[in-house]
């Protein structure tokens, strides 16, 4: 096995940590809404999640760890995809919220300023705020 092979396997249980957190956000509500399902297909291709692991995921999304990237960026891009999906279905629900602040910890924002984090990331989507904005706005909020 080559280092490149270790790499991409290491990044593929990170896609499929983090597609098991965007499900959890989905289900939440106990049910996924056609809105969410339409963003749940598009987060899975763009995450490289087969058929095969997307049912396996979908179904018991528990099983799988956050693994949350090194980059700061991408740990905001992963921030910015949850926030979409509280949203996908035009509500947001507490029990969504309380979860995705859970997430964002898992995430590696810190506890004592996750809240705050989660506030404006829901503050920005909900202002259709682009993934650049999104990303240059929770950095001004959570500096490291």
């Amino acid at each position: 096995m080559s280092i490149s092979d270790l790499y991409s396997s290491g990044k593929h249980k990170q896609e499929i940590g983090h597609f098991a957190s965007v499900v959890k956000i989905a289900k939440a509500d106990g049910k996924i809404s056609e809105g969410e399902e339409k963003l749940l297909l598009r987060a899975a291709k763009k995450l490289n999640i087969s058929l095969e692991e997307f049912k396996i995921i979908t179904a018991n999304p528990e099983k799988f760890p956050v693994n949350p990237p090194v980059s700061y960026d991408e740990r905001i891009e992963r921030l910015y995809r949850l926030t979409k999906m509280i949203f996908a279905d035009d509500e947001a629900e507490l029990v969504e919220v309380k979860l995705m602040r859970k997430i964002a910890v898992g995430l590696h924002f810190s506890t004592e300023n996750a809240e705050k984090v989660c506030d404006e990331a829901i503050h920005l989507v909900l202002n259709d705020n682009d993934l650049d904005s999104f990303t240059e706005a929770i950095k001004a909020v959570n500096k490291i």
